[in-house]
């Protein structure tokens, strides 16, 4: 798999790592969700589009590539499913700090 220049993804790093979630849109290959997810801490929205080259099968590759991703966090939406992505990021956005989410051990 490939992801084509990967370098600006490296420039960007400290980026990705300070916010609270991130959104991955890719088609072709669909790698570059599992790319993010290693780089970062936050939760990555994978968005798979149709649009591809080769046997993209309209977003069918991207999204198998994204479902199957090895990173941890990721999470995927249906292919070209840019609004459902945006709205789970704003409710992960709009998550505050929860009293009863603390474990006493």
């Amino acid at each position: 798999m490939e992801v084509a220049g990967i370098h600006r993804l490296f420039a960007r790093a400290r980026e990705l790592s300070s916010g609270c979630v991130a959104i991955a849109i890719a088609g072709m290959k669909g790698v570059l969700a599992s790319v993010i997810g290693g780089l970062s801490v936050c939760p990555v929205i994978a968005v798979p589009t149709s649009v591809g080259y080769g046997a993209s099968f309209e977003g069918l590759t991207a999204l198998l590539a994204m479902l199957s991703s090895r990173a941890s966090g990721v999470s995927a939406v249906n292919i070209d499913n840019g609004f459902g992505a945006a709205y789970q990021a704003s409710l992960i956005n709009h998550l505050g700090p929860r009293d009863d989410a603390v474990l006493d051990v």
